[in-house]
């Protein structure tokens, strides 16, 4: 057939639940879950917001002060850039031959208890492309986690595509979705938790996260998580 050709490419979007608060078992649990997703065919797989080792969720259901043991546990089980949890991330991607994309929460090697809501982004080689910090905590997270930075807002030339990620809420900051169509995006990576959305009962109902994000992104391609 007379015409250009152009590559293409399989994306798994796994919604599945850390173990929680267990660093290492949910790293074990993610190499099942890559394995499985590059057995049905994938070529890109995502997981999402602080896969490891779990999403704060505590932050929008507990009064500050009784939230001391859940943040001394996250933080214990958070995850150092770079690390060898960093290394074994990169030797999963590589060892399944897969781009990988997965959520973490971040903490500091100096300043004690500082942590970031976090995304990796591995290429297929085991290398670690990219870590982007989620700008601004959304609401109630923001009793975890501190702001990032612009520093990585930028987009990936992977095996599969030019990637561009952005981590929940900050999905719907135009500018940062237009910095990164600006780079020449091609797919983006739109991640927020398996966990979301939870509302406690009486609480405000017209707010759709999801719908809000959908409306902000074009109809190149996206891995919404």
């Amino acid at each position: 057939m007379a015409g250009d050709a152009y590559p293409h490419f399989c994306a798994a979007a796994v919604q599945a639940a850390p173990v929680f608060l267990n660093r290492e078992a949910s790293i074990a649990r993610l190499e099942k879950w890559v394995a499985k997703a590059k057995g049905a065919g994938a070529d890109l797989v995502v997981f999402g917001e602080s896969y490891i080792p779990a999403f704060p969720l505590w932050n929008m259901l507990y009064a500050p002060i009784d939230q001391h043991t859940f943040y001394r546990r996250l933080f214990d089980n958070a995850i150092e850039v770079p690390s060898q949890h960093v290394d074994q991330l990169g030797e999963i991607a590589r060892r399944h031959r897969v781009v990988l994309s997965v959520g973490v929460t971040e903490k500091g090697s100096v300043s004690m208890g500082a942590m970031w809501n976090t995304n990796l982004l591995f290429d297929a080689d085991g290398e670690l492309l990219n870590r982007h910090r989620k700008l601004v905590p959304t609401w109630a997270e923001k009793l975890t986690w501190a702001n990032g930075d612009a520093s990585n807002l930028r987009v990936e030339e992977t095996e599969t595509a030019k990637l561009g990620v952005l981590i929940c809420g900050e999905n719907t900051n135009t500018l940062a979705r237009f910095a990164l169509l600006a780079q020449g995006e091609q797919v983006h990576i739109a991640s927020y938790p398996p966990a979301w959305p939870v509302r406690r009962p009486g609480a405000n109902q017209n707010y759709n996260l999801a719908e809000a994000i959908r409306i902000r992104n074009d109809d190149r391609g996206e891995a919404a998580l």
